[in-house]
């Protein structure tokens, strides 16, 4: 037997204005994602921004279907997105924000093997910025957010 610990680094921002130009406008840019978010029944919407390799920002809300689960989360909405139409374009960063937003915004376990999926196929990490009404934290890749996530 081998005893093996995981750790990794991550940052905390105590203040959205702590964030770098590109990323606070990527903050600002999920925050209004919400507003694209379909979310009737739990009243909970969710934006996603994505920065991609050309600088270009894309961007996608949660879509909730009265036959659950038949919804998508708002990183995932993204991620397809972008697969069907900008593969060639790597993204960058990711930030996720919600409404209402009384803590930082974090993707769920689907959407953490979607974006594990993603660094895969585009062969470079993305960072992910999950931002709050007050404060952010970064990871450097989503397999720092999914550690065992699934492989074939």
């Amino acid at each position: 037997m081998e005893k093996r610990k995981f750790g990794f680094d991550y940052l905390h921002y105590a203040s959205l204005a702590e964030l770098s130009a590109g990323d606070r406008e990527l903050a600002d840019r999920a925050f209004d994602a919400c507003k694209m978010a379909f979310a009737p029944y739990s009243r909970f919407k969710v934006g996603a921004a994505a920065r991609l390799a050309d600088g270009q920002v894309i961007m996608a809300g949660n879509q909730e279907s009265p036959v659950f689960p038949a919804g998508v989360c708002a990183e995932r909405a993204l991620l397809y997105h972008h697969q069907s139409h900008r593969p060639n374009h790597a993204i960058v960063a990711l930030a996720v924000a919600s409404d209402p937003a009384q803590r930082e915004c974090r993707p769920c376990g689907i959407c953490r093997q979607t974006l594990v999926d993603t660094e895969e196929r585009q062969g470079t990490p993305i960072r992910i910025i999950m931002v709050g009404p007050d404060s952010a934290t970064e990871v450097g890749s989503a397999k720092e957010l999914l550690p065992f996530h699934f492989e074939m």
